[in-house]
């Protein structure tokens, strides 16, 4: 494969699949459960072997083709990770080696690969890979966004709440919170697929209309949240506790909202009815 003096979309995607066929759907597959098991990190989240064999072929194949620029992935400790995020202008790679890590270990057929180029203290580029469906986002900023080299858009079926399917994770949120978001004006429906950056991804796709999520990292939202702005859906991250949107690279928690639209992101927020102590 030839190396790109520049981290480009067409050679990541390329590498993405690489690593996936080699590390991550032999694990997947037919493989009885056993071969998916997974223990619990020290946060609650779960890691399988999978995770780590994934990280480990992109740290190695990425420092080989763009050796200048380190890897800040989930599964490093939090004092690694922040150290690689002190200097905000020089690049990094943020990774998720399994974005949906529990749906993996079960079986379930929704799970994906994030990576996102930051620099300048924003995120500049972003991929995500869907392996089963064999489906990679991706976007540059400024540049639009795309699923397999084809453009894509938000979708809604109307200008309402009413109007739309709603992606919301309950987990995350106040328990005194959720009752408030149902109502007779409120989604048409609701969806929680339990891989955030995937769920950013379909928003963009126009897939389903409106987004809730109570608690993302970093890796969790760098590459997919990129992704659905550039296809134009309004995004939106907050800190918990605050009504102020804040897109700062950070390594604290950050409350998740989005619409295919504005008009659409204006009236969810109202319901969800800010600020979220997040989760």
């Amino acid at each position: 494969m030839a190396v790109s003096d520049q981290p480009d979309l067409d050679t990541l995607s390329l590498l993405l699949r690489q690593v996936a066929r080699d590390q991550l759907m032999p694990r997947f597959g037919q493989q009885p459960a056993r071969e998916r098991s997974a223990r619990e990190k020290a946060d609650g989240s779960l890691v399988t072997e999978a995770d780590l064999a994934v990280q480990q072929q992109l740290v190695t194949t990425l420092s080989a083709q763009w050796p200048d620029i380190p890897l800040l992935g989930e599964e490093m400790s939090a004092t690694e990770q922040q150290r690689l995020l002190t200097d905000q202008e020089a690049a990094l790679w943020c990774l998720d080696p399994i974005d949906g890590t529990s749906n993996f270990a079960c079986g379930f057929p929704g799970f994906c690969i994030s990576l996102a180029l930051l620099r300048g203290g924003q995120v500049e580029l972003g991929l995500v890979l869907d392996p089963v469906r064999d489906e990679c986002f991706g976007a540059k900023r400024g540049r639009g966004a795309t699923m397999n080299g084809a453009p894509i858009g938000p979708y809604s079926p109307g200008p309402q709440l009413s109007d739309c399917i709603a992606v919301i994770d309950f987990k995350r949120l106040p328990k005194d919170r959720v009752a408030g978001l149902f109502g007779a004006d409120s989604f048409r429906s609701q969806r929680n697929l339990g891989a955030v950056a995937l769920e950013w991804c379909w928003l963009g796709a126009g897939r389903f209309q409106l987004y809730l999520h109570g608690g993302q990292g970093l890796w969790d939202h760098a590459a997919g949240r990129l992704i659905a702005t550039e296809a134009g859906a309004a995004t939106r991250l907050l800190a918990p506790g605050s009504t102020a949107p804040d897109s700062s690279l950070t390594l604290a928690k950050r409350v998740a909202l989005g619409a295919a639209s504005g008009r659409l992101l204006q009236q969810w927020q109202a319901r969800v009815a800010l600020p979220l102590s997040g989760g």
